[in-house]
């Protein structure tokens, strides 16, 4: 699976402008700011805090989209008028720049170019849905799981060790990767026992290179 996890890149000159027009508000954590259905016409540009998109069945399974961080917007997506596709909510007290409709088509007519920025994100998460369908489909769960972590591991340390750079639960996890809890934890102890992960101040590390098969 391959959830986008928070971007850290400086946000463009647009973004800057476009939150300097919006009402500020903020989120405690676990607060939804959009839920999934509903019709909404507002684009949240993220000050402060981290949010998370995410799809629920209602009986409590969740599947996690994406994770995002100071200078991402979420909500885009819904501003032609249709219904939101999917919750989001703050992970942590969050601070928003509040956009509506009004204001950003009023900003695109005075800076066209922004609306190119705008096309290049939406296909950017259309790519990263394409992909995440792909994986759910065709890679097992520890495929999934080898890849996530992959993803998330820094530069190796001088005894050639990975720390995986967010710390997320099991829960979180497997919210990522489309399964159960008990089956994160399960592969998570299998490899530690192993050998190939050690957890160190609740931060998991990549010993070795992990199986491509388990």
């Amino acid at each position: 699976m391959s959830a986008q996890l928070p971007n850290h890149t400086e946000p463009s000159s647009h973004i800057l402008a476009l939150a300097g027009m919006g009402v500020q508000r903020r989120y405690r954590r676990g607060a939804l700011l959009i839920q999934e259905g509903e019709t909404g016409d507002t684009l949240y540009i993220v000050q402060q805090g981290r949010l998370r998109a995410f799809l629920g069945d209602g009986q409590g399974k969740e599947l996690t989209l994406g994770i995002y961080g100071p200078g991402e917007y979420v909500g885009e997506m819904s501003l032609d008028g249709g219904p939101r596709s999917a919750n989001v909510e703050a992970m942590e007290p969050s601070t928003c720049a509040v956009i509506t409709r009004e204001v950003l088509l009023d900003y695109i007519g005075q800076q066209p170019e922004f609306a190119l920025e705008l096309m290049g994100r939406l296909i950017r998460r259309a790519r990263l849905a394409t992909e995440s369908a792909r994986n759910v489909a065709l890679i097992d769960v520890y495929g999934r799981l080898v890849r996530f972590l992959n993803q998330l591991a820094l530069d190796p340390n001088a005894q050639g060790e990975r720390m995986v750079g967010e710390r997320l639960t099991h829960q979180a996890m497997s919210q990522h990767l489309a399964c159960s809890r008990e089956m994160v934890s399960r592969l998570l102890r299998d490899l530690e026992t192993g050998g190939y992960i050690a957890v160190r101040d609740r931060w998991i590390w990549l010993l070795k290179p992990l199986p491509a098969r388990w």
